[in-house]
């Protein structure tokens, strides 16, 4: 499929990649969205928590959420992508990554940018229900990559999953994380590293002989994190293994399925190789859009309707 011609124009600073990144992610209004939690038991004795919405008639589709980096369902932005899906006659399931639910996760291990295990988990138990007829998965940032790798790495998706859609998403995770380690990205290096930091300080007690303190003061940067915590925690050799092993960048070409990539040109999370443009040209099942600003998950018209909200759910019932 061709590269999408995009029609998203912001007005003022919206155009500032900063400015919409920051605004929508901390100052745009909480959308109203009703949600109620169930937990889900893994096999390996962990859990995750997930957060229903529901539409007003029982529904037939289901769209499965997935959330970025620390985050989590209550985000401002999985609120505002789930509210016109549920309007329009979708249940929505928005999983919480592990130890990101408000309760830290039981096992070492947590999650990762390419970990898909629990989302086939959490697919088999909306599968289990036997009430819907389609179920679509939407994944943000370290989310959209989960939803682009389980999709191109799995000969043997259910035929009730019809579609994928990344929004934000880092392709290359390499290439990401050389990005967000520039200078002018500190505010967010520095943000993301106060949560990690805190979660490995808080997961330290508990798994003294893994975690120490004197191994968190050698973390200063996100290579740091990931090369001591999250490379050893998960089965990678080191960071940089991980990153390889996670992209979905390399499982894209393997996608069967219709996928939708709305990455902007501004967002200052990604680089150069998370617009695989010449792919898309050969692809008919891959769409990419990639408008001019929109910066990261900030694609603001108005606080009511995001641009990306819009795209999302015209993906889902147009194509």
């Amino acid at each position: 499929m061709p590269h999408i011609p995009t029609l998203f124009r912001p007005k003022g600073l919206f155009k500032n990649m900063h400015f919409a990144t920051i605004y929508s992610a901390k100052l745009r209004p909480m959308p109203k969205l009703l949600q109620e939690r169930e937990r889900l038991e893994l096999p390996d004795g962990d859990f995750i928590d997930i957060d229903w919405s529901y539409a007003t008639n029982p529904a037939k589709k289901v769209a499965l959420l997935l959330h970025g980096l620390e985050g989590n369902a209550q985000r401002v932005y999985m609120k505002g992508h789930a509210k016109p899906i549920v309007e329009a006659g979708w249940d929505v399931v928005a999983m919480n990554h592990r130890g990101c639910s408000g309760e830290e996760n039981r096992k070492y291990e947590s999650y990762n940018s390419g970990r898909t295990e629990d989302l086939k988990q959490l697919l088999s138990h909306v599968l289990a229900k036997d009430r819907y007829e389609e179920i679509v998965l939407i994944g943000f940032s370290l989310g959209g990559n989960l939803v682009l790798k389980y999709m191109g790495e799995e000969s043997d998706i259910p035929k009730l999953v019809t579609k994928g859609i990344a929004v934000s998403t880092p392709l290359n995770l390499r290439g990401s994380l050389e990005a967000l380690e520039r200078r002018e990205n500190w505010v967010y290096t520095t943000s993301f590293l106060l949560d990690l930091r805190a979660k490995y300080k808080r997961k330290m007690d508990r798994f003294p002989n893994q975690m120490n303190a004197s191994q968190l003061k050698k973390v200063k940067s996100l290579l740091d994190f990931d090369n001591l915590y999250t490379a050893p925690a998960h089965g990678f050799e080191d960071a940089f293994q991980y990153y390889e092993k996670s992209s979905s960048l390399p499982f894209l070409p393997n996608i069967s399925k219709p996928v939708f990539i709305l990455n902007a040109q501004n967002d200052s999370f990604l680089s150069p190789k998370c617009y695989p443009y010449q792919l898309s040209e050969q692809r008919k099942n891959i769409y990419l859009e990639t408008p001019k600003y929109g910066g990261h998950v900030g694609f603001h018209e108005t606080n009511k309707m995001y641009y990306s909200e819009r795209r999302v759910l015209q993906f889902l019932t147009e194509f």
